[in-house]
């Protein structure tokens, strides 16, 4: 079977995106991981699906996969390009779209300058619902993972952006151990499914600098739910103001949050391009 595809990015983010609303495509995670390779696939960070939506409250419903075959709940640098695909293949002439995920809906907002803004929504520190196995909510939680086979402390705090979230808080973002603390630390088992963890110093308290290693995936050139997570604990720190920017590897997103209502991140997409791959 032959299946039309489009290669977008997010600040180097990458994706494979598929139209499944004329045809129900199911993508098994040993497909999802020959087509995400980058010497024998397509090659990207995740693959999004575009599908009918279920419910007349929204105008499609979005999903997103791993490199490793599993389905997860959310990805911002993805939801822009879910809005840019649709615009550009003509599925919706809107200028907002409403789209649900597995757990919560979001808006996206097509701008004249060409960005998209995506309402995230509200974060979640509830620590069954992130999930997070601790005994109350705090601002901060302490575990001890191994890093190359010694015992080592990491302190970070925890939310969800519909998606799990331990940020870290560091003063030389370069020379952190992104890879080994990322994979040790999003493979406790407090984090009963996993966690994206965040490395964050704070430059101003408008401006960050982020890193994330994904779950599933590994550190990625940006993560747009990663950076609202950043900036939602830098927010109750007391560090950073309501609007920041955040530079990530493959660039800039613009974060805002007034401390009670929805996160939103504003940013780029860009179109790579369209191919057809048979499956």
């Amino acid at each position: 079977m032959k299946i039309p595809f489009t290669k977008m990015h997010g600040l180097g983010n990458d994706f494979m995106i598929v139209d499944c609303t004329e045809r129900d495509l199911q993508f098994k995670p040993e497909l999802i991981k020959k087509l995400s390779d980058r010497n024998f696939g397509v090659g990207f960070d995740q693959l999004l699906l575009v599908e009918k939506a279920s419910t007349t409250e929204v105008d499609f419903h979005y999903r997103i996969f791993n490199t490793d075959g599993t389905e997860v709940e959310h990805c911002g640098n993805g939801a822009r390009c879910f809005a840019t695909f649709v615009r550009d293949k003509g599925l919706s002439r809107k200028n907002l779209i409403n789209v649900s995920t597995i757990n919560r809906n979001l808006k996206l907002t097509l701008h004249g300058d060409g960005e998209i803004s995506v309402d995230m929504g509200h974060p979640e520190f509830n620590p069954s619902k992130i999930p997070f196995l601790c005994d109350s909510r705090l601002d901060t939680h302490e575990r001890f993972i191994k890093i190359s086979g010694k015992k080592t402390a990491i302190t970070f705090s925890v939310l969800s952006m519909g998606n799990p979230h331990a940020v870290v808080c560091v003063e030389d973002l370069e020379n952190i151990a992104v890879k080994d603390i990322g994979k040790a630390l999003g493979s406790h088992p407090d984090f009963t499914e996993g966690v994206n963890v965040g490395f964050m110093e704070i430059l101003s308290k408008n401006t960050i600098q982020l890193r994330v290693f994904e779950r599933g995936t590994g550190e990625t050139l940006a993560c747009g739910s990663g950076a609202c997570a950043a900036v939602v604990v830098g927010r109750l720190l007391e560090k950073l103001n309501s609007k920041v920017i955040v530079n990530l590897p493959g660039g800039q997103l613009t974060v805002c949050w007034d401390l009670s209502s929805s996160v939103i991140m504003k940013g780029p997409t860009q179109t790579v391009y369209e191919g057809i791959i048979e499956i």
